[in-house]
């Protein structure tokens, strides 16, 4: 059988419902960002199981959070629970085959030892399911103060190749060598998925992040790529920027961004910088996808297992994970308890009266998913 192309495979996979739905456009506590999410969209909108990894740290304390509001919504999904720790030397493999059987997985924080040789079980379990394309979208929340407005920003960063990815090695003692390495292929395919979720979306512009400055040939190629799939797409405004100049504009001017296309590391980096101007990590929803599977988890990486503080005092935020369980509602063609579960932690958010420390209040997590339960009513 002949292989689609990426362009087709994508739009295979999505549903009409995924356009912009006037009713979302016409409900005030949704209207401020673009609800509307691209993924590829398993399933037939049928109760779904989904695989758990409550993670380290504050996971256990948020992934509890998003159980008890999804029971609370009689929400058609139901959770098979792995534990999974970041100390651990891969992932164990009856996880994987979960998450390759559900096809959807939902993941607190893993914490990755810094130094030691100790690989990253998050970089495992994007490279063994493929989940080609991170999603963050960094959104300015109703009554949450920020120095800046009108910020709504989608970071779309590839997720399995470049320097991030970890190849590395020690040539002679003292020396240590690591490779970046860009291909075509997964460029042309982080640069297709980033203007299909524009197109879908509504969204207006792409910018594509660099450093072909310096690194000519592999920024450049990474450059070209986009360039290329670009023309395919005269209705979305196209443009590049090298990724200082990114940083300094995102602290000065953010609104001036829409989606943003990044290779792996810049991609890490831009959408920590953009969701810290948004609000902080704790609101920030994200996912990693790939054409089979998605697994959903706080969009921002920075801080993500918590302190141990936090932990004890159990005051982890749980808004970050509720917003990506509504951006998987919406992967599994559950759009009106994706509804109904954003509407109530945006109206929270927007009364102040409960709210965690990283958000200048004084409440526990329990506190926060008590109140978003009566807000569901």
């Amino acid at each position: 059988m002949a292989r689609r192309s990426a362009p087709s495979l994508l739009r295979h996979l999505i549903d009409p419902s995924t356009r912009i739905n006037p009713k979302i456009q016409s409900n005030p506590w949704l209207s401020n960002s673009r609800s509307v999410t691209y993924m590829p969209r398993p399933g037939d909108g049928a109760p779904r199981k989904v695989t758990l990894i409550p993670g380290d740290g504050i996971g256990p304390l948020v992934t509890g959070a998003v159980e008890q509001i999804m029971e609370a919504m009689h929400a058609p999904v139901f959770f098979e629970k792995h534990e999974v720790f970041g100390n651990m030397k891969k992932i164990p493999e009856e996880v994987l085959d979960s998450i390759r059987k559900n096809k959807i997985c939902l993941k607190g924080g893993l914490a990755t030892p810094v130094g030691g040789g100790v690989s990253s079980l998050n970089m495992q379990l994007r490279k063994d399911l493929d989940l080609y394309a991170s999603l963050v979208n960094c959104v300015n929340l109703k009554g949450l103060p920020t120095r800046h407005k009108n910020v709504d920003i989608v970071v779309i960063r590839e997720n399995t190749e470049g320097e991030y990815s970890g190849l590395e090695h020690e040539v002679v003692p003292g020396v240590v060598e690591s490779l970046k390495v860009i291909t075509k292929f997964c460029s042309e395919r982080i640069a297709k998925y980033a203007f299909e979720y524009a197109y879908l979306n509504n969204r207006k512009t792409v910018t594509a992040v660099h450093k072909a400055n310096i690194m000519k040939l592999a920024d450049g190629l990474f450059l070209e790529s986009c360039r290329e799939v670009a023309k395919k797409y005269p209705g979305i405004k196209y443009n590049e920027i090298i990724v200082d100049n990114c940083c300094m504009q995102l602290v000065s001017k953010p609104e001036q961004f829409d989606v943003m296309v990044t290779p792996n590391l810049y991609g890490n980096l831009v959408a920590n910088t953009a969701a810290g101007i948004a609000g902080g990590t704790g609101v920030m929803p994200g996912g990693n996808v790939g054409a089979e599977n998605a697994v959903f988890e706080q969009g921002a990486s920075a801080g993500n297992v918590g302190s141990d503080e936090i932990v004890k005092e159990k005051k982890a935020n749980p808004v970050a994970l509720l917003l990506s369980s509504a951006m998987m509602l919406r992967h599994l063609q559950f759009p009106s308890f994706a509804d109904r579960l954003e509407t109530a932690v945006k109206r929270v958010i927007a009364e102040g009266k409960h709210r965690t420390p990283d958000l200048g209040g004084d409440s526990t997590t329990q506190e926060v998913v008590d109140a978003i339960i009566e807000s569901l009513d």
